[in-house]
């Protein structure tokens, strides 16, 4: 340990904002599927920076991208075009379906993503009658005021109150989608796996019924893909699994390999809802972001990553399932966006005892754990996981 990083939890602890507790580990540096602390002490990252180091960590491609693109040209403000935000917003109009009338605004983040996406929601008003949006319970879209009023959890709403007005947050079923869509619905904001909540399925149909719904209203499909797009699920949008597309998408973590970067694509009649002047962002698009994103995503495509993530996602199940422990209620998710649905209130302590063993995991809450590790997984780090997490497991019953 550096003198740079001597005593950090104290310095952490007394400089940081108190939104955040300290946390247990320093890391130092990573490559591949791995990281390492201060100490030297070597992990196996499962968590991918919550679903955002797509490539896992020093990826050469990414590397080479931002260290050529940083000594060329890293920003310039959005009065001028650069060649890579304009190959990345032709790539994600080609990649999300949204073809030729497909429009992108970029951001910095999923919460910028959502927030450019609650506006345009607020622009679908027809001839001023739609005024209501709807949202998910328990459905989460960011921490801004505006992607918080869209988010379904009332602990992270309370102390910030009032909220924008006009959103209502509805059950996730196809019955309450059908009591709730009408004509005065503007837009409805939809995640197709709940990740924040413990990676929570949709009921099957719920993404079919609600296309037809807004359809049928003149309501927008907003689609938060912010954790389960970029090829997480075993397809590059996890709207695809159902057969449909939406009328806007919302775009961040693993676009650019852990670059900040967000993006919100439209698609159809939703692309003529802005006009100049009605949104905007100093850093949103900035060639340094947008060469990273481009960087990543040429690479997914290239790699097969994508249908590596189905094929090591099934293969994850398997070996989640093989331990046959008392503690694994459910698996859900898809892809290589899992979540494991506990049978006691233990997940703190699962995640606390996987991390003891080197093993990086995530506890939304005290029922689930959530596991993402980056696309480009093998079996030498589905066979490492293996041992690992079955370390962690005995440790819970002994």
């Amino acid at each position: 340990m550096t003198t740079e990083t001597t005593g950090w939890n104290q310095r952490f602890g007394h400089t940081m904002m108190r939104t955040l507790a300290t946390p247990q580990v320093m890391l130092a540096r990573g490559e591949g599927c791995y990281v390492w602390d201060v100490e030297g002490n070597r992990y196996l990252d499962f968590l991918a920076g919550i679903a955002v180091n797509s490539l896992g960590h020093a990826h050469p491609v990414l590397v080479d991208a931002v260290s050529t693109q940083v000594a060329t040209l890293a920003h310039v403000s959005n009065y001028f075009a650069t060649p890579p935000q304009l190959e990345l917003a032709e790539r994600l109009t080609r990649i999300t379906g949204a073809g030729e009338q497909g429009r992108v605004y970029f951001g910095n983040s999923g919460t910028e993503a959502n927030e450019a996406a609650f506006k345009l929601a607020r622009l679908n008003r027809g001839s001023g009658h739609r005024t209501r949006v709807l949202a998910l319970h328990n459905a989460f879209h960011g921490r801004t005021m505006g992607s918080l009023a869209l988010t379904g959890k009332p602990q992270m709403r309370e102390a910030f109150e009032p909220m924008p007005s006009g959103v209502e947050h509805i059950d996730s079923t196809i019955e309450a989608l059908e009591a709730s869509i009408n004509d005065h619905v503007a837009a409805l904001f939809v995640e197709p796996i709940k990740g924040e909540a413990g990676v929570i399925d949709l009921p099957t149909g719920f993404l079919q019924r609600a296309r037809e719904l807004t359809e049928k209203h003149g309501a927008l499909l907003i689609i938060d893909e912010i954790q389960t797009g970029v090829g997480r699920t075993g397809r590059w949008f996890a709207y695809e699994h159902a057969g449909i597309l939406p009328d806007a998408v919302t775009i961040a973590k693993g676009m650019a390999g852990g670059i900040p970067i967000g993006a919100l694509v439209t698609f159809g009649h939703a692309s003529e809802l802005f006009v100049r002047g009605q949104h905007g962002s100093t850093f949103g698009g900035n060639p340094l972001a947008t060469a990273a994103a481009n960087a990543v995503l040429g690479e997914i495509e290239r790699a097969g990553l994508v249908q590596n993530a189905a094929v090591r996602g099934e293969q994850l199940r398997h070996v989640i399932l093989g331990f046959d422990s008392p503690l694994i209620h459910v698996l859900r998710g898809q892809g290589l966006l899992v979540g494991i649905g506990l049978s006691e209130p233990h997940a703190h302590r699962l995640s606390d005892a996987a991390l003891a063993e080197g093993l990086i995991i995530n506890a939304p809450n005290e029922s689930s754990i959530r596991i993402a590790p980056p696309l480009v997984v093998g079996d030498a780090e589905i066979a490492d996981f293996r041992e690992r997490f079955g370390r962690a497991l005995a440790t819970m019953a002994a």
